[in-house]
């Protein structure tokens, strides 16, 4: 449950102790961003790149299993959180293989739709989190902070049109799964998966390992 942090006295020994007791909530982190939406709002009209914007919003349909983990929407980019209990808790996307199968489905769908002009392409990120917090600075707002928050939004510099960029903690979540159902990766719509990169982002101190998968 979200934490509501509101302290007007900036020095409240309350509000210290209130962060310092937060327990932390582990889940993967997305972002997707449609490709193209500030370009097409001058070059259209509101009919137009609406629109396709409901299309593609709409299409991202594993979005509809989870409504309550659309966290903000930023211009035309989603961020979506999902603590490891509430993707347990589902009945069709409840493991991260099945996570990343179903946006790459998604990505591809969209990619290869027979119709012209009925979508906007996409690029996402993901990251398995486990340093971040259920907290919002607003009332009546749910919210997630945190260094691994930050990190996700950070490898969306890497991606691009219909290309996912996974951190190596999340890839490695997927290959668990993948050889708990006693299947190979090469065998799945993930086998081209690309290897490991290594990379400093800004404000990171460490260098970060992530992978790409192109659709």
């Amino acid at each position: 449950m979200v934490q509501y942090i509101c302290f007007t006295d900036p020095s409240s020994e309350e509000m210290d102790k209130k962060l310092k007791d937060l327990s932390r909530c582990p889940g993967t982190c997305f972002f997707i961003d449609i490709i193209n939406s500030t370009d097409i709002k001058y070059k259209t009209n509101v009919s137009e790149w609406g629109r396709k914007l409901n299309n593609t919003f709409n299409f991202i349909s594993f979005l509809n299993d989870f409504p309550d983990n659309v966290v903000k929407g930023i211009g035309d980019e989603l961020m979506i959180y999902i603590p490891d209990e509430d993707l347990k808790a589902k009945t069709t996307y409840n493991n991260y293989f099945a996570l990343l199968n179903e946006i790459f489905a998604t990505l591809d769908n969209i990619k290869n739709y027979p119709l012209e002009d009925v979508f906007l392409q996409c690029k996402v990120s993901i990251h398995y989190c486990t340093e971040v917090y259920n907290i919002s600075f607003f009332k009546g707002v749910n919210d997630y902070y945190g260094q691994d928050i930050d990190l996700t939004a950070r490898l969306m510099s890497k991606s691009k049109k219909s290309r996912i960029v996974l951190s190596e903690k999340f890839f490695t979540k997927v290959k668990n799964d993948v050889d708990n159902l006693g299947l190979r990766l090469e065998e799945t719509d993930l086998k081209n998966i690309s290897q490991k990169y290594i990379e400093d982002f800004k404000g990171v101190p460490y260098p970060t390992e992530f992978r790409v998968l192109d659709v």
